[in-house]
């Protein structure tokens, strides 16, 4: 007979308490990849009988699915291990939930403290992951901090890629893990482009964003000597030219 710690009697509560260690094991498998049952069950605290109830359940409902632990070097005897994975269906069901609660949230701090406290939540929020972003770029070698930007967002599961455009590059971003809060609350995409303007050391220029509708975030990362050329060039007159004048009025001053 089974005494898993989550077992408890039938009715509301108990159905409550298996939705919770599912999304219990849900979390633990999307942040530390795929895992086998032993391995979530000790990590959760739960026996592995019950872990494996959890998980065929999941396999059922497509929010998980199951592959065989792969080995580097030699094997030992017997079968290697299953190991357990979200499905893209069980990242998209899993993001959701936090997506609504998130948009919630929000709207809570537009209504009780209005576009100006919105604005600095959100800066707020991508400042934090600023500081790893800039020591990444930072330590990169010259020229190559576009590209070490876009690995760092890859890792945190935006899919970036750089690709060459015109004067300088295109920083693009194939995966939004936000997308869906950001459609309510641009003020995520402004701020993040403030932040990649920060660390680059250059004014960038977002093109285009999935939130909006687009395929892909796109941001125009100018060439750091394109930008320094414009520094160097002299600056408009205040007074403008004969031939401005001229052009303006139609005539000679003369």
């Amino acid at each position: 007979m089974d005494t898993a710690p989550d077992a408890v009697t039938a009715g509301p509560d108990r159905d409550a308490a298996h939705e919770s260690t599912r999304e219990r094991v849900a979390r633990v498998i999307l942040e530390c990849g795929p895992q086998t049952a032993g391995a979530l069950a000790e990590r959760l605290g739960v026996t592995p009988a019950a872990i494996r109830r959890h998980l065929d359940a999941m396999v059922a409902e497509g929010i998980v699915g199951s592959r065989e632990q792969r080995i580097r070097g030699p094997r030992g005897r017997g079968r290697p291990a299953k190991v357990f994975a979200l499905t893209d269906a069980g990242r998209s069901a899993f993001h959701q939930a936090y997506d609504d609660l998130a948009v919630s949230a929000l709207r809570y701090i537009r209504e009780t403290g209005g576009e100006d406290a919105l604005e600095a939540f959100a800066r707020r929020l991508v400042g934090r992951l600023e500081e790893r972003y800039r020591s990444v770029a930072a330590t990169s070698p010259e020229g190559e901090g576009t590209s070490a930007l876009a690995e760092a967002l890859t890792e945190d599961g935006y899919a970036a890629s750089v690709a060459p455009a015109g004067a300088g590059e295109q920083l693009c971003q194939h995966h939004c893990p936000v997308a869906h809060v950001a459609e309510q609350f641009p003020q995520l995409c402004e701020a993040e482009t403030e932040v990649f303007s920060r660390i680059l050391g250059r004014h960038v220029q977002r093109l285009a964003t999935i939130a909006h509708g687009d395929g892909v975030c796109t941001t125009h990362v100018p060439r750091s000597e394109v930008v320094a050329a414009s520094k160097d060039e002299p600056q408009p007159t205040d007074h403008p030219t004969t031939s401005s004048a001229t052009s303006r009025t139609g005539r000679n001053s003369s």
